[in-house]
């Protein structure tokens, strides 16, 4: 599967079954914290992440956006800061029109207005109109890493979010995430519309038959239970 693909399979996976996947392959799960939410309800966005972090001043995000391939999702680390906002609508037409993807920001925007007209998906901590007062050293590993959180994004790494997150995959196991994703929306698409049909979930699942078997084995756990007759919930 090549990049491409994997680009396009993610922009039609959640970041909840996508978040499945990656315990479901043991790959460790990098989720954005939960206070990280869309400028705009309904956004969302996909693909390899650009990192950058902001040290006071507007330039390091156009030699961001000048480095960028179409795509992209300028990923900001601004510390997870509440005392400034680090970008704002010019910077978010600036990646639009240079074809990226989206821009996630461990920190916060402003212009609210004005994102919410340009229409690129943005993810932030939140808005304040304060601009930053300050300039930093810049340092020369600038454009190598963004941290979001507990987490270290790099350009080996893809971003997603969408209303439930973010969620930071590795490249090289985009495959069999994306894979595994997408077994897990079938069947629970396939779940819900069963469940729209008269049969409920308990029934799917054969609970019944789970409890008598826990009954006999108190080891016997549900995941292992859902395992064997190819349930995808806890998976």
């Amino acid at each position: 599967m090549t990049q491409t693909d994997n680009a396009v399979q993610l922009g039609e996976l959640a970041t909840a079954h996508l978040a499945d996947a990656c315990l479901r392959v043991r790959v460790p799960l990098r989720c954005a914290p939960h206070t990280m939410c869309p400028a705009v309800t309904g956004m969302k966005l996909s693909g390899r992440a650009r990192p950058v972090r902001h040290v006071g001043s507007v330039d390091v995000f156009l030699e961001a956006i000048e480095q960028a391939s179409k795509g992209d999702i300028l990923v900001v680390d601004n510390d997870g800061r509440f005392d400034e906002s680090c970008i704002g609508d010019l910077v978010v037409r600036e990646a639009k029109g240079a074809g990226l993807g989206g821009i996630v920001i461990w920190g916060l925007h402003r212009d609210s207005v004005e994102v919410s007209e340009i229409a690129l998906p943005l993810f932030s901590l939140g808005v304040t109109s304060a601009g930053p007062q300050r300039l930093d050293p810049r340092p020369a590993d600038v454009f190598d890493a963004a941290q979001v959180g507990p987490h270290i994004v790099t350009s080996g790494d893809l971003v997603v979010a969408d209303e439930d997150g973010g969620v930071f995959l590795p490249q090289e196991h985009a495959s069999a995430i994306i894979a595994a994703a997408a077994a897990i929306r079938d069947v629970e698409r396939d779940q819900a519309r069963r469940m729209a049909n008269g049969h409920s979930l308990r029934d799917q699942l054969r609970f019944r038959d789970y409890l008598a078997r826990r009954g006999r084995d108190p080891k016997h756990s549900f995941r292992q239970h859902l395992r064997e007759i190819g349930g995808a919930i806890e998976e």
